[in-house]
């Protein structure tokens, strides 16, 4: 799975159409290696929250979550940008910094 993320890049809908299929292991090793992937594609997940919808979305925030405080600047200016997204935000904020 590693080889098949790094072709991905930030491209949120390839992940999905990557889960629709997995098994668990292949769904945790899809969530690893986006968490791997770190600040660089937090923007990609943060975005795709508003869009993903089950399982892939699941992944995203959870991924946000694990990746830590690196995305809190992306989910702050988000839910600015968005005040629906805002409690998305909040939550996952309060998720990373363990509140």
């Amino acid at each position: 799975m590693q080889a098949v993320l790094p072709k991905v890049q930030n491209d949120m809908a390839e992940i999905h159409t990557l889960l629709e299929d997995a098994d668990n292991n292949t769904k945790n090793d899809i969530e690893n290696a986006i968490v791997e992937m770190g600040a660089s594609i937090v923007d990609a997940l943060v975005i795709s929250l508003k869009n993903l919808k089950g399982l892939a979305r699941g992944i995203a925030a959870m991924s946000i979550i694990r990746i830590g405080k690196d995305a809190i600047p992306s989910l702050r200016h988000e839910a600015m940008r968005n005040k629906e997204f805002a409690w998305v935000a909040d939550y996952l904020i309060s998720e990373i910094e363990c509140r």
